[in-house]
């Protein structure tokens, strides 16, 4: 066994996994252990945030920390290394893992090959001195081999030719640091991407690592200043508007990148927005007969411990409208040219989180009992605030509702999400004067807004759905007869 064998056996390098479905990139919120620290199989070394929520990673080994790859705030690509370990810590003192061991190896077996006086270079560190050589004249038949009279000129002239060409010094950069015979600074490849992530020019950086190469201290010491300028010793008084006219609005200004939860939420919205013709109804329903429910259920001792609320009974007029007109529970397929009805409904659930809007769904709600669709509901909110939402239950979504009304917002025209056909504002419940009963009186009354996807459909099915979901607030003894 070779040592790039048995190093490779011994350092387990563990790659950024695609915990989503085809996710590229994830963005390192947290690391839970550093070098040195023991890990076990499964134990959680680090958060990641994807484009649809925070996931924890454990390691699949058991050892040492032997080297963090990336630090906290990175985004990797999906199938790069971040993290190291050493399996056998107690085989004596750690060199280097097998990927950087290679090009040593490699070099070595090249200066190995070939002629002496060749001075071997690691593979991507720069390029190595050349010689160049003469090839011997064959000799003619039954003529000695000997040397042929040459004039003074042209023996000198050949004398420079066969020389060795002359090895390329270190070229110093800009900030003192040294180069490769291209110029190009000395780092691994580790390096050079985490460079690239935080927007450092390996020029300018000062090695600290032998033989002048780059580490990762070196870039994180460089991009320190840029992330945390020191303050000036005198900072000078604002000038007046009114002095000059002209006020400093960028010095007021905060830009934040646009990534993880928020970035994949834009993207969403924006080829929603752009690819369904969406149309969106109203209507305004007393919902005084459905908050009485609401009180009544929370003493129902078989909803005892459950969370019960107007959007568990909101979200049930939903799933019953649903079943009386299913062609609603559809998706358009673009690259097939086709409707896709589905006999199944994921309720979703617009939540605000501190990482953004997410929408993680209910799977097959239109099945479940009004505790069950509780239990999940309570679950689901309580899952998203903690940002403990799984990729996977926010994926297959057919329908959802956002609650605007929690905001005292009346209502809205919400986006549908993109592969769903419809989607239900509930806004806020508010005592307002309505007519009951030939009597104008005090009425809790909301407005639900209903947006839907055109091209599946017509103005008539979304308006039948639209009433039959107003219907049941209005009366929720309809959940008994129509559910």
């Amino acid at each position: 066994m070779t040592a790039s064998t048995a190093n490779a056996q011994r350092f387990r390098e563990f790659k950024m996994p695609d915990v989503g479905e085809g996710l590229t990139e994830a963005e390192i919120l947290k690391w839970y252990v550093k070098p040195g620290d023991t890990v076990t199989d499964g134990q959680v070394v680090c958060e990641v945030e994807t484009a649809k929520a925070a996931v924890e990673l454990p390691i699949p080994y058991d050892g040492v920390v032997h080297e963090l790859n990336f630090g906290e705030g990175v985004t990797v690509d999906v199938g790069t290394v971040i993290i190291s370990v050493d399996t056998d810590p107690g085989a004596g003192p750690a060199t280097a893992p097998a990927a950087a061991e290679a090009p040593q190896e490699a070099a070595q077996a090249e200066e190995e090959a070939e002629p002496q006086g060749r001075q071997a270079v690691l593979v991507g560190y720069g390029a190595a001195p050349s010689s160049t050589k003469r090839r011997a004249r064959k000799p003619q038949p039954g003529v000695p081999a000997q040397p042929e009279p040459v004039s003074a000129a042209l023996q000198a002239e050949l004398n420079a030719r066969t020389a060795p060409a002359p090895v390329a010094p270190v070229a110093p950069v800009a900030n003192g640091t040294s180069a490769g015979a291209a110029g190009r600074p000395l780092a691994k490849p580790p390096v050079r991407k985490l460079a690239k992530d935080l927007g450092i020019d390996l020029a300018t950086v000062v090695p600290s690592g032998p033989d002048g190469i780059i580490t990762r201290e070196d870039v994180h010491a460089a991009a320190a200043p840029a992330a945390a300028p020191a303050a000036p010793a005198e900072v000078p008084a604002p000038v007046a508007p009114a002095e000059t006219g002209v006020v400093d609005t960028a010095a007021r200004e905060r830009r934040v990148p646009v990534k993880g939860v928020r970035k994949a939420t834009a993207q969403a919205m924006v080829a929603s927005a752009f690819t369904a013709p969406h149309v969106t109804e109203f209507i305004t329903v007393d919902v005084t007969r459905t908050m009485k429910l609401v009180q009544e259920l929370k003493q129902d001792p078989d909803m005892a411990g459950l969370r019960v609320n107007p959007l568990l009974l909101v979200a049930k007029a939903f799933l019953v409208a649903l079943r009386r007109h299913p062609e609603v529970n559809a998706a358009w397929d673009e690259a097939r040219q086709e409707i896709v009805y589905k006999d199944y409904v994921n309720l979703g659930i617009a939540a605000a989180t501190p990482r953004g809007l997410i929408v993680p769904n209910i799977k097959d709600a239109g099945v479940k009992t009004l505790p069950q669709l509780a239990a999940e509901l309570g679950d689901l909110v309580a899952t998203a605030r903690e940002g403990k939402t799984s990729p996977a239950a926010m994926t297959g979504g057919t329908v959802t509702i956002t609650n605007v009304g929690v905001f005292g917002v009346d209502t809205g025209t919400p986006i549908l999400n993109p592969g769903e056909s419809a989607i239900l504002a509930f806004g806020a419940v508010k005592l307002q004067p309505w007519v009951h009963k030939g009597k104008v009186k005090a009425r809790q009354v909301t407005t639900l807004a209903l947006s839907f996807d055109h091209r599946i459909i017509d103005g008539e099915l979304g308006s039948k759905l639209l009433a039959d979901i107003a219907a049941v607030l209005e009366r929720p003894k309809r959940l008994i007869t129509w559910g």
